[in-house]
């Protein structure tokens, strides 16, 4: 019989054709295995997260956070990790400065390879992070820089913002001082963009509810070079009714001290962005505080069940209390996770359509992220803080809920470019 083609196979060509046929369905079962050990290996890459943070520049309040974000990571990795792959957090420090944000978070993701970046404590080290983000086409959720830019002027699409922004949290402090009997202001706040944002944001709200108030003395000491007992005259001298006070850290621990010395306190209400958390934790008293309204962390006033896991958990794995920004960490983690799984994807573009609108559980409950602006709902806790003998130096808490502060629509429109929002 003669075969379909031009010319016969011998003997030999024949024996070889049988036994590639022979051989066929074990070299099928080779391949699975081969694509198996390939996909296997696959998933065992990390899912790489990058933080860009101030870890050597001095700030305290970034241990906690970094603290805070490596328990999310735990978490999500004990519950089987992101699309089937562990998470690994990459930090790279900034050292406080910009230049020095951009160039690490180059390094991320050009040598570290992450598939979306965080972090970021400084107002203007996350905004020149924000520019690189953008550039790179890269997801970057802020986790506490607080400046309004971020989300409104140079906001841009790939950048989201967790903690609430100055002008919530003025908007908060504005609402308490429009019902102060006071007219007479003065203005302490540190001076690079978060100072300045947060004092003219400040401004032109209680402006709204009070348009009979007036600004009589201004200080802008820079950044962790406070002379406070000149700070402290200056405003004395102007007399003011009440002050609004933006200072933190060692910055504020001296105007404390310096005012108290000096009296300052004693003829004058003081509304403040972060004594709560800095002064609230201290041991030492400081008796000329007397009914300063704050934002800050009431840890031992929460009675909310996710903020008891999450403290449990916290204390457990670290042996120490969680501060504010420990939240903060935690919840920019659990932020990014709950964007990957919506989005089912690593790709940049799919991850910002899945974080506009994004709801997801916090130790305060659930907030969600604006598509507007896609700044967070996340709220903020105030109260009243007075040193007396024997006394909790902070009462009346209350957890103001961040829907009710976020700027306007319409003022948002005013402020953040067209092309963030496409």
């Amino acid at each position: 019989m003669k075969l379909p083609f031009s010319k016969k196979l011998d003997k030999k060509t024949m024996c070889q054709q049988n036994k590639m046929e022979i051989m066929q369905p074990r070299l099928r079962r080779l391949s699975g295995i081969f694509l198996l050990v390939c996909a296997s290996a696959a998933s065992a890459t990390p899912l790489k997260i990058g933080s860009v943070d101030s870890l050597g520049g001095g700030f305290q309040s970034t241990q906690a956070y970094q603290r805070g974000a490596e328990l999310a990571v735990a978490e999500i990795n004990a519950s089987g990790g992101l699309l089937g792959r562990q998470v690994q957090l990459v930090v790279r420090e900034d050292q406080g400065g910009a230049a020095e944000a951009v160039r690490n978070a180059e390094a991320l993701v050009r040598d570290d390879k992450v598939d979306v970046l965080s972090g970021t404590m400084l107002s203007n080290v996350a905004l020149a992070v924000a520019k690189t983000a953008a550039a790179r086409k890269k997801l970057f959720v802020v986790g506490d820089a607080l400046s309004d830019a971020i989300t409104l002027d140079k906001g841009n699409r790939y950048t989201f913002r967790l903690r609430p922004s100055t002008y919530m949290q003025a908007a908060m402090l504005a609402e308490a001082a429009a019902k102060l009997p006071v007219r007479r202001w003065a203005i302490i706040a540190p001076n690079y963009e978060y100072g300045q944002s947060a004092v003219a944001n400040f401004k032109l709200l209680l402006k709204e509810r009070r348009p009979d108030v007036e600004f009589v003395a201004e200080q802008w000491p820079a950044l962790g070079k406070i002379k406070a007992d000149d700070a402290v005259r200056s405003l004395q001298q102007a007399r003011p009714e009440a002050i609004f006070n933006a200072t933190f850290g060692g910055d504020l621990l001296q105007f404390v001290e310096a005012g108290s010395r000096q009296g300052l306190f004693a003829s004058s209400k003081v509304l403040s962005m972060s004594a709560g958390e800095t002064l609230g934790n201290l041991q030492t008293q400081y008796p000329a505080i007397s009914n300063w309204f704050v934002i800050g962390y009431p840890i031992d006033q929460i009675a909310l069940a996710e903020h008891q896991r999450f403290r449990d958990a916290y204390v457990k794995r670290f042996n120490e209390q969680p501060h504010l920004y420990s939240i903060f960490g935690y919840s920019t983690l659990m932020a990014i996770a709950g964007g990957v799984r919506k989005a089912g994807s690593l790709d940049s573009d799919k991850l910002v359509a899945a974080m506009r609108g994004l709801s997801f559980d916090t130790p305060v409950g659930i907030i969600s992220f604006r598509a507007q602006d896609q700044q967070s709902s996340f709220g903020a806790f105030v109260g009243t803080l007075s040193y007396m003998p024997g006394q909790d130096p902070a009462s009346d808490w209350r957890y103001l809920d961040g829907l009710r502060y976020l700027p306007t629509e319409s003022y948002v429109k005013s402020r953040r470019p067209s092309s963030a929002s496409r």
